[in-house]
């Protein structure tokens, strides 16, 4: 059965996430993560290419993210035609090894993503790290959104529900 970790219906669900943008090296990209009214989340922002941006993202740090024993990450989530990332974390540090994966979710429909642990790759500041162990989902202490790629410009993403599931 799948444990809801992030039931964005309710505006105190965005509290605690921040920014985490390009702006650390220098870029100017923006991002931020907000309640809808319409009773879900919006990770939005533009990503510029300026200054050696590229990324924008939001991450939260919460004490009740391991889940032992899950094969998978559930979003439900509307796209906006661009590619996004689910990063994990296993410590509580700022910066270190990231586990990330890719989705392109279906532009303007609701629809279920779902990310099975095979799907995360460790990554350091957008670089692989091979020598990384695999993902412990019994290890998790954070979790963030991503956009990066190249893809400069405006995007929008809505959330409902962030899961983890067998």
């Amino acid at each position: 059965m799948a444990r809801t970790l992030f039931d964005f219906g309710h505006a105190a669900a965005v509290a605690g996430w921040s920014a985490i943008d390009d702006r650390v090296m220098g870029g100017v990209s923006q991002s931020c993560l907000r309640h809808d009214a319409a009773g879900h989340a919006v990770f939005e922002g533009t990503v510029s290419l300026a200054r050696n941006g590229g990324f924008a993202s939001v991450r939260c740090s919460a004490t009740e993210l391991q889940t032992p024993g899950a094969g998978r990450y559930l979003l439900d989530v509307r796209g906006d035609g661009r590619r996004y990332k689910l990063t994990l974390r296993t410590d509580a540090a700022f910066d270190g090894v990231s586990y990330q994966a890719e989705f392109a979710p279906v532009a303007g429909l609701w629809t279920r993503v779902a990310l099975p642990l095979s799907a995360f790759a460790p990554s350091f500041r957008g670089s692989s790290v091979p020598a990384a162990p695999p993902l412990d989902p019994g290890r998790v202490c954070q979790l963030g959104l991503m956009i990066a790629g190249g893809q400069a410009g405006d995007f929008a993403l809505a959330l409902r529900a962030i899961a983890a599931a067998p």
